[in-house]
């Protein structure tokens, strides 16, 4: 599996393929809450298995803080390392932009998923598309 900068319109349309079928099919968020107003000031990445779309998520700046948002692996591939890819792939994209912190609104249920990779809960639960979610930091450090 190797995930990529999407760089053109299929890329694109791939990474908003996973994002329908997971966020839109199988959580039942709204398709006009999936789909917003950042998607063309975000840099996306998508996770492709032998050119098969699996996995997406995107990347945008706000202030001096990275925003992580929209991660997502299809079912099958989950537990497979899929989702560490898409992370890895969009912490470097923070790093490479020279930003020291990164946050993002994790679904409860994979809260234990981002803790293993250094990310800290700093907030409440709260909802969001209906679904419960918490707001989770970390620091970037040189290299990483």
């Amino acid at each position: 599996m190797k995930a990529v900068k999407a760089i053109n319109e299929k890329q694109r349309n791939d990474a908003f393929y996973v994002r329908k079928k997971v966020f839109v099919e199988e959580q039942n968020v709204p398709i006009e809450i999936e789909l917003d107003e950042y998607e063309d000031f975000a840099e996306h990445v998508v996770l492709y298995d032998d050119h098969q779309p699996v996995g997406a998520g995107r990347f945008r700046v706000i202030g001096n803080t990275g925003k992580l948002e929209r991660i997502c692996v299809l079912p099958q591939y989950r537990g497979k390392g899929a989702g560490n890819i898409i992370l890895e792939t969009l912490e470097k994209l923070a790093a490479e932009k020279g930003l020291k912190k990164i946050k993002l609104n994790a679904q409860t249920q994979a809260e234990n998923f981002y803790k293993k990779h250094g990310y800290q809960t700093v907030s409440d639960i709260f909802m969001d598309a209906g679904i419960p979610h918490v707001t989770m930091e970390k620091t970037l450090h040189p290299h990483s």
